[in-house]
């Protein structure tokens, strides 16, 4: 079926040359540049050109114009006149196309702002969460298993929510997101990590990135300090510079972020941004000491903690640590979370938990910036959460994440043993290994990118150094990994990496 191309187009191409064209009879003007615009490929072959009364009455111009130029096409090739059906662009052009004859020039790279630039390099490293590859799910970090959600449950809850829906949903106007959907936040946060919430303290957010951003908009001025992890997430660091902070990066060790070293480097930092439940690469808890160092020098320097939750709900190993918040008696911390591991990335919804005297001036900012988030998921989730579904799903995930895990460690068991040192990790989507034996002096960006010629997707600890100065290590990630591919996949590795 031939496609057709909207009358606006050819109202515009059509202008672009007959305005001021000079002089010549107007099916001439009109024919050369129809003609110069299939040439350009602008008018793609087997496009349906207007009926020529429309076109004729779009331009002003009359219908015997019109048809005189679609008759000079017709002649020389460029369309062909189909009776009854119209005039379409030919299939078979009389000439070569300029694209054909020649690849087109290079064009000179941009230049950029400073604060594009910047952002851009701060997000050095960060990759999508799916990257194609012959081993599918192997191994991406931080992925989810998106097949095991129930999405036939989610299709009837959407279309129940959508079938009759009220007006207040239909309307939306809550810059903090739907009601329902922040009771259940809120209900949710205090069972499973301890966290005492107003549902009007919750904000609904696209995701931590923007939880982050917002943050920043509110509370820092351009050039105030803050710190970050590291290693760390390189999407927070790109939001920390495209809001003009000077990011000060504070090692992470065996109980988490180094809050005297912090101190020392930039003990007048306005913000910290942390992940105390599972450290983001690291996988490493913040320590109780740690937590308490934290909120009191938090309290004293008048600064505000970003406390990132991006996996908590995956731990094997007991209940879910408590969160930092839960500390919180000054209310110094911004608590946030993503609904997209737990369900599916593509939903990008995730939460804000501000302090109360936070609160109002975050729905203000995010009124002023961009209203709403979008409506339209926002009920099936709440309902989703009230019903239990959302808990059940949470269950079997646990359950099928634990097993993968071990899996991949009982495989690098059989084929890596000697060259990656893989430990087991009692929460989150990944595991850290470090290179041993004859890998011990090479780089992880080079084992990566030897992985990823054959398919298979890891991720360099360096990547997420911000000063080239941390460990050096690979992520595996085992959540969303095919299990029949796991074992080839690590077979494969250690074949690429000792030939």
């Amino acid at each position: 079926m031939a496609r057709k191309a909207g009358l606006g187009t050819f109202v515009a191409l059509a202008q672009s040359g007959t305005e001021g064209a000079g002089d010549g009879p107007l099916f001439r003007l009109l024919y050369r540049d129809l003609r110069q615009a299939i040439l350009d490929g602008r008018l793609r072959a087997g496009a349906r050109l207007p009926a020529t009364r429309l076109l004729g009455r779009e331009l002003g111009l009359s219908r015997n114009t019109v048809l005189a130029a679609y008759d000079q096409l017709a002649s020389e090739g460029f369309i062909e006149l189909r009776h009854r059906s119209g005039a379409f662009v030919a299939a078979d052009l009389p000439i070569a196309l300029p694209a054909e004859r020649h690849a087109p020039a290079a064009l000179p790279p941009p230049r950029l702002g400073r604060s594009g630039a910047e952002t851009l390099a701060a997000a050095r490293g960060q990759r999508t969460a799916i990257e194609r590859a012959r081993w599918p799910g192997c191994f991406v970090a931080g992925a989810p298993d998106v097949s095991a959600f129930p999405f036939a449950l989610w299709a009837r809850l959407l279309a129940r929510a959508w079938r009759h829906p009220d007006h207040a949903i239909s309307l939306g106007g809550d810059a903090g997101g739907h009601p329902a959907l922040r009771r259940a936040i809120a209900d949710y946060l205090c069972e499973a990590r301890g966290i005492a919430c107003d549902p009007d303290h919750v904000l609904v957010v696209t995701g931590i990135r923007q939880a982050l951003d917002l943050s920043c908009r509110l509370l820092l001025d351009a050039g105030d300090r803050v710190w970050m992890e590291n290693p760390g997430y390189p999407g927070l660091r790109a939001v920390l510079a495209a809001n003009g902070a000077r990011i000060v990066p504070v090692p992470v060790d065996s109980e988490g972020i180094d809050v005297a070293v912090g101190q020392r480097r930039a003990g007048k930092a306005r913000l910290v941004c942390v992940a105390p439940s599972h450290q983001y690469p690291l996988g490493v808890t913040l320590s109780l000491p740690r937590r308490l160092m934290l909120l009191d020098w938090a309290r004293g320097a008048e600064a505000w903690v970003i406390e990132d939750d991006y996996d908590s709900e995956y731990r094997y190993a007991g209940r879910p640590l408590a969160a930092l918040k839960s500390l919180d008696a000054d209310n110094r911390v911004i608590y946030v979370g993503t609904l997209s591991k737990l369900l599916f990335p593509s939903l990008r919804l995730g939460y804000l938990i501000a302090p109360p005297q936070l609160a109002e001036p975050f729905r203000r900012l995010r009124a002023a910036l961009d209203d709403q988030p979008s409506m339209i998921a926002q009920p099936a989730l709440a309902e989703l959460f009230r019903s239990g579904q959302l808990a059940a799903h949470l269950r079997k995930m646990r359950q099928v994440y634990a097993a993968r895990q071990r899996r991949l460690l009982e495989g690098a068991a059989r084929h890596l043993a000697g060259l990656v040192d893989l430990r087991p990790d009692e929460a989150g989507l990944h595991l850290v290994g470090r290179q041993a034996g004859r890998l011990a002096r090479r780089r992880d960006v080079d084992l990566v990118a030897a992985a990823r010629k054959e398919g298979i997707v890891l991720s360099a600890l360096s990547d997420y150094d911000a000063l080239g100065t941390g460990p050096r290590g690979l992520m595996f990630g085992y959540a969303a990994a095919v299990e029949s591919s796991v074992e080839p996949a690590l077979r494969k590795l250690a074949e690429i990496w000792t030939r």
